[in-house]
């Protein structure tokens, strides 16, 4: 296994293998620390994928393994505090009136519906899961926090082009799984 300052060097000057090596190595301790903190299976994955974007983004300021271990654990903590601290918020918006308490229950889903909508969610996300880290990545990016193209080419650091392939790929690759999952025992109704 390649030490820690030799990899972080790597991943400075640009090496994919290099960066996909360091997510590798401490893609568990980030999905655990982000399970932790919200106890959620679906939001740990997706927080995790927020932390290795903001880790690749700001590599430039760690200078040296020796603190790069904690620059990470205090990147993830803010992570998930900042995700708890939406989730809060939107569960916590008082209503403003009455009228917009009864409008709001005309406009909720059935159970039926409700069901339904949940189990096409978990079935995404069982999809998600089964993409490679890079194919992942585009597609939270670009369907679950609705960058542009444009966007994610400059958060990640690639050219549009390749983002734009990148993304095609990635789309393709989830519904090949979404249509496997969907086909085994115990797949979406």
């Amino acid at each position: 296994m390649e030490d820690l300052d030799t990899l972080l060097d790597r991943c400075r000057r640009g090496d994919p293998s290099a960066w996909e090596a360091l997510v590798r190595r401490f893609e568990a301790r980030i999905y655990g620390f982000a399970l932790h903190y919200l106890k959620d299976r679906e939001e740990a994955r997706d927080v995790s994928q927020e932390i290795f974007v903001k880790m690749y983004q700001h590599l430039g300021g760690v200078r040296d393994a020796r603190t790069y271990l904690p620059w990470m654990l205090r990147l993830a903590r803010n992570c998930c505090i900042d995700r708890l601290r939406s989730r809060n918020a939107r569960i916590d918006r008082p209503l403003a009136a009455e009228g917009r308490v009864a409008e709001r229950a005309c406009r909720e889903a059935s159970p039926e519906e409700t069901l339904l909508s949940d189990a096409r969610r978990s079935l995404f996300y069982r999809a998600l899961a089964t993409l490679n880290a890079a194919n992942r990545q585009i597609v939270l990016l670009k369907d679950i926090r609705e960058l542009t193209l444009s966007d994610i080419s400059t958060r990640l650091g690639l050219p549009l082009g390749t983002v734009k392939s990148r993304s095609n790929r990635a789309r393709l690759e989830l519904a090949r799984a979404v249509r496997t999952l969907d086909a085994a025992p115990g797949g979406a109704p």
